[in-house]
C-alpha cells in the first residue's frame, strides 16, 4: 500500500524551543491514521508543521509524492490537506452556510459536497443559517469537520475531535469520522485511546517530541505494558 504522506525525521522549533526533536509518521492512502501520546508529547505541533504553519528547521514532509516541507500553509492546503484545528477556528459570527462557502477552493465545491456533508452532519442542515456563536459544542466540531470536505481534500489532519464533548456526540463524531474515512485519508489526534482505538487502523506514539513506536492499532490495543508506558492508560 502506497503512502499519501511521510514526515521523515522533522526538527521543529517555536521560539528558541525545540519541541519536535525527530518525528516519523507514515500515513497509508485509505483508512485513518491516529497520532498519539501524552499531552505536550507534540502531536499538535506534528499537525501544524505537516500544515506549514510551524516549518520544521530539518526533515521532509512528502505530500502525494511531492515535498512540501518550507511551502506556506495556503500552497500546502491548495494540495488537497485539510486541517481541522483542536480550537476548531469557526467563524462564530458567520452563519453554518456561510461558514461552509468560505471554505470553497473554487466556486460550486459546497454544492457539489452538501449532500454527503449534510448526510453525515443533519445537524448542520438543520442550523443552516444559524450563526456559530449559537451552535453547541458538539455542533462547532461537526461544523469544523465538514468546513474541511467542502474542497477536494485528499487527506484531513483531525485534532482531538471528542474533547469536551458528551458522550453521544462523540459516538457520532466518530461515526462521521468512519464514514469520511471511505471518501479520504485521516491523521487524526486523540487523546481518547478508546476513541483512536476505535477508530483508526494503524497508530504512530509520540513522546517528547520523537516518533517511539508505530503500528497495527490492532496489535496495539493488546499490548498493555506499551499503553501504560506512552499513554497512561491500561
Amino acid at each position: 500500500m502506497s503512502n499519501i504522506l511521510e514526515v521523515r525525521n522533522i526538527h521543529t522549533y517555536i521560539s528558541q524551543f525545540h519541541i519536535l526533536e525527530g518525528v516519523d509518521v507514515e500515513v497509508p492512502k485509505g483508512g485513518i491514521v491516529a497520532l498519539l501520546g501524552r499531552n505536550g508529547a507534540g502531536k499538535t505541533t506534528t499537525l501544524k508543521t505537516i500544515m506549514g504553519l510551524t516549518p520544521p528547521r530539518s526533515g521532509e514532509i512528502i505530500f502525494d509524492q511531492e515535498p512540501v516541507q518550507g511551502r506556506p500553509s495556503y500552497e500546502i492546503a491548495s494540495l488537497g490537506i485539510g486541517f481541522v484545528p483542536e480550537n476548531r477556528g469557526i467563524f462564530r459570527d458567520l452563519s453554518v452556510l456561510e461558514n461552509l462557502k468560505i471554505a470553497e477552493r473554487k466556486k460550486g465545491d459546497l454544492d457539489r459536497k452538501s449532500d454527503f456533508i449534510f448526510e453525515l452532519f443533519p445537524d448542520l442542515q438543520r442550523l443552516i443559517k444559524l450563526p456559530g456563536t449559537h451552535l453547541s459544542g458538539g455542533q462547532q466540531q461537526m461544523l469544523a469537520v465538514a468546513r474541511a470536505l467542502v474542497p477536494d481534500n485528499r487527506l484531513l489532519l483531525i485534532d482531538e475531535p471528542s474533547e469536551g464533548l458528551a458522550p453521544v456526540i462523540i459516538e457520532a463524531m466518530m461515526e462521521a469520522i468512519r464514514r469520511l474515512s471511505s471518501e479520504t485519508t485521516v491523521l487524526l489526534v486523540e487523546q481518547n485511546f478508546i476513541v483512536a482505538s476505535q477508530l483508526a487502523q494503524h497508530y504512530v506514539i509520540i513522546e517528547e517530541g520523537r516518533s517511539v513506536q508505530a503500528g497495527l492499532m490492532a496489535d496495539l490495543v493488546h499490548d498493555k505494558a506499551t499503553i501504560q508506558r506512552y499513554l497512561g492508560a491500561a
